[in-house]
């Protein structure tokens, strides 16, 4: 497979993963990112470990949907992501909210 060929199937990838975020988000209460990925979930709970140096993250996440084109699943129970930067945790509109 040729570099453009490669693009080609990686703008492709992207496409569907954009079109399928949209088909899902109004599933999701909270939007979460992370240095690494970005996250649909419906609960969010988020440990501070400060008992050892550096202070690290736990951030637990329930019937979650995450972004990345090369998972064949991204629709996951949970998940678990220990991290020492910065999470952003948003809480998504409502539905009626998301429409236009």
């Amino acid at each position: 497979m040729g570099g453009e060929e490669l693009d080609d199937y990686e703008a492709t990838l992207e496409l569907a993963l954009v079109q399928e975020y949209r088909a899902v988000l109004s599933m999701f209460t909270y939007a979460v990112e992370t240095d690494r990925r970005f996250y649909l979930a419906n609960d969010v709970n988020i440990v501070v470990h400060s008992a050892g140096q550096p202070t690290h993250l736990e951030v637990t996440l329930t019937d979650a949907w995450v972004w990345d084109m090369y998972r064949s699943a991204r629709f996951v129970p949970s998940v678990t992501v220990h991290t020492f930067r910065d999470v952003n945790v948003e809480r998504l509109p409502e539905t009626d909210e998301l429409q236009p």
